[in-house]
């Protein structure tokens, strides 16, 4: 998941990868699984991202790059994961909240193997189910979004 912008050089993901970085389309897309990709947008895009708010966009995630990748998905700005870095661009420079905020606790935890990614990821850290989390999927169908490339 990202952010794509039209530049100079050509098209590119902005991403939360590790680390944040801009990635052209093609590659991105050729790291996907067989290909398959799917391109969203505002569905009032015209009028909730104007030039101005477009250049804010990316002189915001333009101070992100370089940041890791959160691999422990807290809601700081010291490191990110793919759908926070969309959902805090988006509602910080264009004021757009896409997706739904929740507590990590509100999330399908018990399944054994989401636990056992838990323990690795937390082995030397504490959980806190009380964390800000934005989930990709509540953004993916997030009715503010349009398919643009199926």
């Amino acid at each position: 998941m990202g952010v794509i912008f039209a530049e100079a050089a050509g098209v590119v993901v902005l991403e939360a990868v590790s680390p944040v970085r801009k990635t052209a389309l093609q590659r991105w897309i050729d790291r996907g699984r067989d290909g398959r990709y799917v391109v969203k947008r505002l569905r009032d895009a015209d009028s909730k991202l104007p030039a101005n708010v477009i250049d804010e966009m990316r002189k915001l995630g333009g101070s992100w790059l370089g940041r890791p990748y959160d691999l422990r998905f807290r809601w700081d700005d010291q490191s990110f994961y793919c759908s926070e870095l969309a959902y805090k661009l988006l509602d910080r420079a264009a004021g757009v909240r896409v997706g739904k905020l929740q507590r990590a606790a509100d999330l399908h935890l018990d399944d054994e193997r989401v636990q056992r990614a838990l323990r690795k990821r937390f082995a030397n850290a504490r959980f806190d189910p009380e964390e800000t989390v934005v989930t990709p999927d509540s953004m993916f169908h997030d009715e503010q979004l349009i398919d643009v490339i199926p």
